[in-house]
């Protein structure tokens, strides 16, 4: 059984449930006049009157099933969004987090990533184009490691080499090189880019490091995050990694820098 028929199947069941009550009895005859006697409950009559009339019209079901994804969609949103202005503070402006582009931006966009995503990979092409295209967005990169210890490791790198100036170059560096993303492979990469190796294993040491990665997860958890990547752009949300994704980010900064955040942003 495929989702989409196991969807219809509980839709189904649940209607068929929830209109077994005396209550409801007055809708099956308003589908099927004269069918059943609203006088006498007759529970089985009035689940094949359901199940007979759903058949003859299945576009009932989609109807149902998309308009219980808008209103799923809705209350995701608008949970979302509380979230959002409860913990504005440490979603854009912590000093836990690195911000590229300009850190005196006017829109915030927030991107919560892990290195050994795929998704976040294929999404760094239209990330760093942002970044570089309109020098009003601020770029807040929240590492968020929930593919184990390599890329815990990884990331720890990366957010000590900030305190050489080379943090948005290894975010780069981490996602472009070929192969898993772990300690070695970013200590190797800074390297690379001519940081003091002897230096940046001191300050992975650094309790701020782990900090920074304790509050990226209690945030994601508070979203509700469910993988990598997310983006937030003020209090707007797009998850994963669309092939429209630099069209949806551009629009949306355009939203937010003409309209502004519902929730505090």
């Amino acid at each position: 059984m495929n989702f989409k028929t196991g969807l219809v199947t509980a839709v189904v069941a649940a209607v068929v449930a929830a209109l077994v009550t005396a209550a409801t009895i007055a809708i099956v005859w308003r589908l099927a006049p004269g069918v059943v006697n609203v006088s006498s409950f007759d529970e089985k009559r009035i689940i094949k009157v359901v199940r007979d009339y759903l058949t003859k019209n299945p576009d009932i079901l989609v109807e149902m099933t998309n308009e219980l994804d808008k209103r799923q969609a809705a209350e995701q949103a608008e949970k979302q969004q509380k979230v959002i202005g409860d913990n504005a503070e440490a979603i854009f402006r912590s000093p836990l987090a690195h911000v590229a582009g300009n850190p005196n931006g006017d829109v915030s966009v927030v991107e919560f990533f892990d290195y050994n995503c795929g998704f976040c990979k294929r999404a760094l092409p239209d990330v760093v184009k942002l970044a570089q295209n309109d020098n009003k967005v601020r770029l807040v990169l929240k590492e968020l490691p929930i593919f184990g210890e390599e890329s815990e490791g990884a990331a720890k790198v990366a957010l000590a080499s900030a305190k050489q100036g080379k943090y948005f170059e290894m975010y780069q560096k981490l996602f472009t090189e070929p192969g898993k993303a772990d300690k070695d492979k970013a200590l190797r990469i800074a390297g690379e880019l001519g940081l003091d190796k002897a230096q940046l294993e001191k300050d992975i040491q650094d309790p701020e490091i782990q900090k920074s990665l304790d509050e990226a997860k209690e945030l994601a958890n508070e979203l509700g995050l469910q993988g990598t990547p997310l983006f937030l752009i003020g209090d707007r949300s797009i998850p994963g990694a669309p092939d429209d994704l630099y069209d949806q980010l551009t629009k949306n900064v355009a939203e937010v820098r003409e309209k502004g955040c519902k929730a505090t942003c």
